[in-house]
């Protein structure tokens, strides 16, 4: 019989999870709770959040919804990352996190409606940031502009050096 905790625990989950944009699965075991702390410091820094959770609690928490998928793989101890915000970035916090501590183990993820597997997060989030990307267009479309003033220019002042050359013929 579900206790009355077990059901807030799994409506509260239910309401974190409601409208994400990001969810991935972990395997903690063997990290220390100071890295645990780490990870949720530089999680929160991007807008995430993790929570520890008990399968059973979270395979209720994401049944008849478009994270069931998620559901087989919840195995083990099991720790939840999710954002509404930028799901790059996360990607990025979370590999850069486990490259220094290489007991964190990636399960599975959903991102934007997609679910990606462990190669999937690595290359979201090998991408470059929204910033980077942005500035790179602006080049882009800067480049080939600069390009053409200087051509629609180029008539006018070298009118101005005929002119002025001229000019300095006849005043010799």
């Amino acid at each position: 019989m579900p206790t009355r905790e077990k059901i807030e625990t799994v409506q509260a989950l239910k309401a974190r999870l409601d409208g994400v944009k990001t969810v991935v699965l972990t395997e903690y075991r063997g990290l220390t709770v100071q890295q645990l702390g780490d990870l949720r410091k530089q999680l929160r820094a991007v807008s995430a959040e993790y929570k520890v959770v008990k399968n059973r609690l979270a395979r209720l928490a994401i049944s008849s919804s478009e994270l069931e998928g998620l559901a087989r793989h919840l195995s083990g101890p099991t720790g939840i990352i999710f954002s509404k915000q930028d799901p790059v970035a996360v990607a990025k916090a979370l590999h850069t996190f486990a490259r220094t501590n290489q007991a964190l183990a990636i399960k599975a993820g959903y991102v934007e409606g997609k679910m990606l597997q462990p190669d999937g997060l690595k290359a979201l989030a090998d991408l470059p940031s929204r910033e980077t990307l942005r500035a790179q267009l602006v080049g882009a479309i800067q480049g080939p502009l600069a390009q053409l003033v200087g051509l629609l220019a180029a008539p006018h002042r070298e009118l101005v050096y005929v002119l002025a050359e001229r000019g300095k013929g006849a005043a010799e």
